[in-house]
């Protein structure tokens, strides 16, 4: 038979057994929809990608053109999974390359601004050259390791997702069973990065990288196996329901894989929650109680070693090098958190069209840091002068014998020292309120109108099982679905999901819609009062149903109502196993860390007025003191050249370094109890953000002030009663 006549008969077969049979359900998804869903893929991965990892990208692609090095052969595959798992469009190549330059130009920087230096004032500042030898080791490490972290924190965020895409693919999959269509409809439905990778899978097929959707599939399985096997389980067992026979036996198995996923969470997490517990502990003693307690010597050591170490040493130290080495311990304890029940991604176009506070809140910490900044203008304007048998310098302001001088200048021959005074100290606090507040009024106001839409849509899904499962019940008894609605709304009067179903009956009565209309209408839809995916795909779920009959609407929706009923109670004792953790971070954050500081910078500046007090009364002693008493001035100018005024570090600078660090480590451990809390939950972070950094910062600072005032003023006291009695 010639081919021509083979090729006709297999194509008029094909076309009859296609008017009976999907034949996308064996494997090669050919439906228009789901090419057109596969092609979105690049533009979503734009859109989902933020500007700071595609300029990395950039950078990468540049550094790799200029120098191309090769990473070593021990790290090379690790790094090209992160690249993978990441989906950025870089080589391992690339990354070395950037880390290389990148470490290179710092270094280059260091020695610019040294020779600068050297040529200003003929003296080399090692510091600043060791400074930057360190940020260059730093920034070696962490841009080699960049794919890794992304990858870690990319696997973090999508397995915050994994429960919600399993229960969106199983919810599908009980009416229709189509598994390409069921992973087309989770990634609609839940938040980046997991609906980038399911819209990944469809991309890899349509480009020929693999020839079916189940090869696409298993790769992209493969990529979970070590990190989340449950995932993988259940993903299997959801593709056996399609060979299932009967079905009672594919509903089974479909249950059986959101059991699993939900199983192995909670044992995860169970093992998680015990043993986040020491490293938490640790993290707290190393990075936040042991060095603010480290500060109080701090001033000693400052006037015993005369001068080396200055107040810019403390804040290397304090501001940068600390914070890094929390934040990455921070890090490391939160890349091993096991999925979670993540939050809905609700409220997007809210969020988006919110009022962008930015500009408000620069200038409000603007402001608050320039006032801040007044005892280093009062002595760049001009240097402080001092009159004759005046202890205070010229425009200062004399507030007592007890207190002092405001801002408390010294002049010790022809060089002047400070501001030591207690009004610098206490206009030193300004600078990191403005840090606090300008930060923390960003975060609040930019999250206010999210969260709040937020809590009430997680409220209507706390008992949105319920009332789908009245609806099921309604709609299985016979009544149209147009009157369960109504019937439902009764029922539940005044709570969030009768208000909801309230809100598609008035629309179905008075508008005149049909029910998707209702729901879905751009303009007057139901659902943009309750923007939740989980609402949403519920919705969805009942108008595909309602095609195939008023059973299989309310065979739906019951079955969706016992699933959400399920998450709903893990996700319960998923907070139980948490809570001890959460709530020994809440108090470290919103107390024990600001008192603590609070407390160390009272301490430390009584240190500071002591030293400097004293210093000045042995001096203008040893100036008075004759003849006779040569012996004890002698002694006494021993002490004076021990504790010289101008190695110590002055109580403004102090508390500066420490009010910025309370602040950063506010930040911190906030972003650490909302991961271990939440997951990635971006919008609860900047809610959280918004409240702790704002109020950590101001116990800190009543409770410095308190402990300042009073301890500095009875030393002041107490020297003035000795020296002069």
């Amino acid at each position: 038979m010639p081919e021509e006549d083979i090729k006709e008969i297999i194509e008029k077969y094909k076309a009859k057994v296609e008017k009976y049979v999907d034949v996308e359900t064996e494997g090669a998804a050919g439906s228009e929809s789901l090419k057109a869903f596969s092609k979105e893929y690049l533009k979503f991965r734009e859109e989902v990608l933020s500007k700071k990892v595609t300029r990395y990208e950039k950078w990468c692609s540049t550094a790799e053109n200029i120098i191309k090095l090769k990473p070593s052969e021990k790290i090379l595959p690790k790094l090209q999974e992160a690249i993978n798992t990441s989906h950025l469009n870089i080589t391992p190549a690339g990354a070395a390359s950037f880390a290389a330059l990148a470490s290179l130009l710092i270094i280059f920087l260091g020695a610019l601004i040294s020779v600068a230096f050297y040529l200003i004032s003929n003296e080399f500042p090692i510091f600043t050259l060791l400074m930057f030898l360190i940020i260059a080791l730093v920034a070696l490490n962490y841009f080699n390791k960049l794919p890794i972290y992304l990858a870690t924190r990319w696997r973090l965020r999508a397995s915050n997702q994994m429960v919600l895409a399993i229960l969106y693919i199983v919810i599908y999959m009980r009416h229709t069973s189509n598994l390409e269509h069921a992973i087309k409809f989770a990634a609609q439905h839940i938040e980046t990065p997991l609906s980038l990778d399911l819209r990944k899978i469809f991309w890899d097929m349509e480009t020929g990288k693999f020839p079916t959707i189940k090869e696409s599939i298993d790769n992209y399985l493969e990529t979970w196996r070590h990190y989340n096997l449950e995932f993988v389980t259940a993903f299997h067992l959801i593709e056996s329901s399609l060979y299932e026979p009967t079905e009672s036996r594919r509903n089974d198995l479909l249950d059986k894989g959101l059991n699993v996923i939900l199983e192995g969470t909670y044992e995860k997490m169970l093992h998680y929650a015990q043993d986040v517990k020491g490293p938490v502990t640790t993290l707290h003693m190393l990075g936040v109680i042991l060095p603010i307690l480290g500060l109080v010597v701090f001033p000693l050591i400052g006037a015993f070693l005369q001068g080396l170490v200055k107040w810019y040493h403390l804040a290397f130290l304090y501001n940068i090098v600390l914070p890094i080495l929390v934040f990455s311990l921070g890090m490391n304890i939160l890349s091993k958190r096991p999925t979670g029940y993540g939050e809905s991604k609700v409220a997007e176009k809210v969020y988006e069209k919110a009022f962008d506070p930015f500009w408000l809140c620069f200038f409000v910490a603007g402001f608050l840091i320039i006032i801040g900044l007044f005892p280093l203008l009062f002595q760049a304007i001009e240097t402080p002068k001092f009159a004759p048998n005046q202890k205070c310098a010229i425009g200062d302001i004399d507030l007592g014998s007890i207190l002092g001088c405001f801002f408390g200048y010294v002049g010790f021959g022809d060089s002047v020292f400070g501001p030591f005074g207690i009004g610098a100290l206490l206009l030193s606090f300004f600078i990191p309120a403005g840090v606090a507040v300008g930060l923390g009024l960003y975060y609040k106001l930019k999250s206010k109108k999210v969260i709040e839409l937020r809590n009430e849509t997680k409220q209507l899904e706390s008992e949105f099982a319920s009332a789908l499962f009245q609806l099921g019940n309604r709609v299985g008894d016979g009544i149209p679905v147009e009157l369960a609605f109504s019937k439902v709304a009764q029922t539940m009067e005044g709570t969030p999901s009768g208000n909801f179903f309230k809100l598609v009956d008035t629309n179905i009565r008075q508008l005149g819609m049909g029910v998707e209309e209702a729901i879905f209408n751009e303009k007057n839809g139901a659902i943009l009062a309750y923007p939740s995916p989980l609402i949403e795909s519920s919705m969805e779920v009942l108008l595909e149903s309602s095609r195939k009959g008023p059973h299989i609407v309310s065979q739906s929706l019951i079955s969706i109502s016992t699933y959400i009923d399920r998450i709903h109670k893990v996700a319960e004792r998923l907070k139980d196993l948490l809570a001890e953790v959460i709530s020994s971070m809440k108090a470290q954050i919103s107390f024990l860390t600001p008192a603590i500081a609070g407390i160390v910078v009272g301490i430390s500046s009584m240190i500071v007025n002591i030293i400097v007090a004293l210093n000045l009364k042995i001096s203008s002693f040893t100036l008075e003191s004759g003849a006779e008493s040569a012996g004890t001035a002698g002694g006494l100018t021993t002490i004076v050249d021990l504790f010289k005024i101008d190695g110590i570090i002055p109580g403004y600078f102090f508390q500066l370094v420490v009010g910025i660090y309370v602040v950063q480590l506010a930040y911190i451990l906030t972003i650490m109890q909302n991961g271990i809390e939440n997951g990635t939950d971006k919008i609860n972070e900047q809610h959280l953000l918004g409240t702790n950094l704002i109020r950590s910062f101001l116990i800190y600072a009543v409770i410095a002030l308190i402990v300042t005032v009073l301890f500095s003023s009875m030393a002041q006291g107490l020297l003035s009663q000795e020296l002069t009695g």
